[in-house]
């Protein structure tokens, strides 16, 4: 029986993950499970599973968080590190396979291109403009190929021929799609050839001018499609390895994070399950103090609030009444 855990969470738009590690830095707990709008009940639901599982001798020693939504879920759960998903990705795949050059990381709304050297980022690009080549996008056309989204991937291995499809836009590929349905071509080659060009508008998009160098490591929900994986060496001519845990990276790589910052503080921040009781409520205003206009989200506990971003002053951060959230469950 374990006795102590480090928890990271990865809140996302389309998944939530959480993955929890032990002192010796192991992974002895995963949950993958969808958004579906509802991050915070996704995030209770995750800790209890978490709870349930390791048993209640177990202790949460630390808790990060990550994702798009690791404010949010940083405030509920009182983390001891918030950080973005780059960091969280690359601190996973270093600690599996510290040789590793380059990440590609493709969840359900966004890539995320990872250069990495002696075990550090030096370079990185995002894709958060458009949704080819994402998650959201595959589901999405495996539902209108009337296939399952886990067999997208087998299927596309067994294309006998090369297709082309335009994958720099989701409406020019859905609509190459149906005219090459049109023509005759096989499922297998249309799906084969969409999984080519998402690759190609990838390594174009976030790959220019930069030197993609082995060992390369795959990871995020998209990785469980064989095909995306094949078509990544193809076009690389190397092998792209995918790592067990390849769904929940940023959750291992915030475990591992709040691992070490316990570790050099002493001590943690987080607040226990019976925080997850409280009822949280989030909102924003548009700050008209400036010409930024930001964008600010407020954090309610029980009608108090308790933590804001987005003011990239602080200005409501230092105008926010700090209430402990003992005082306030």
């Amino acid at each position: 029986m374990l006795s102590e855990v480090y928890v990271g969470i990865d809140v996302g738009s389309v998944s939530t993950n959480i993955a929890a590690i032990g002192s010796d830095q192991k992974i002895v707990f995963t949950y993958y499970t969808r958004t579906n709008g509802q991050p915070l009940v996704a995030i209770k639901k995750g800790l209890y599973r978490l709870k349930d599982e390791l048993g209640d001798d177990t202790t949460i020693a630390g808790v990060g968080t990550t994702g798009s939504g690791r404010q949010l879920a940083g405030v509920m759960v009182g983390a001891d590190i918030v950080k973005n998903e780059i960091t969280a990705h690359a601190v996973a795949t270093t600690n599996i396979k510290p040789d590793v050059r380059t990440i590609f990381e493709i969840g359900g709304q966004d890539s995320k291109l990872i250069l990495v050297k002696d075990g550090m980022v030096v370079d990185f690009a995002m894709n958060t403009v458009c949704a080819a080549g994402t998650g959201s996008f595959l589901d999405h056309q495996a539902e209108r190929l009337g296939l399952p989204i886990d067999r997208f991937g087998e299927m596309a291995l067994k294309s006998k021929t090369n297709v082309q499809i335009a994958g720099r836009c989701t409406v020019f590929a859905e609509s190459d799609m149906i005219a090459k349905q049109q023509y005759g071509f096989s499922k297998a080659d249309i799906i084969m050839g969409l999984c080519r060009a998402l690759v190609r508008n990838f390594i174009n998009n976030l790959g220019r001018g930069k030197m993609l160098q082995p060992p390369f490591v795959f990871q995020g929900g998209v990785a469980a499609n064989t095909g995306i994986k094949a078509a990544f060496e193809e076009e690389l001519k190397q092998t792209v390895t995918v790592p067990d845990y390849f769904d929940v990276m940023g959750a291992i790589g915030a475990a591992i994070l709040a691992w070490e910052e316990v570790e050099q503080k002493g001590c943690s921040s987080f607040r226990g399950l019976d925080s997850l009781k409280t009822d949280f409520t989030p909102s924003s205003f548009i700050c008209e103090g400036c010409a930024n206009m930001c964008e600010v989200i407020k954090v309610e506990a029980n009608e108090v609030t308790i933590a804001v971003w987005g003011d990239r002053c602080g200005k409501w951060k230092e105008n926010i009444k700090q209430v402990k959230l003992k005082e306030i469950i």
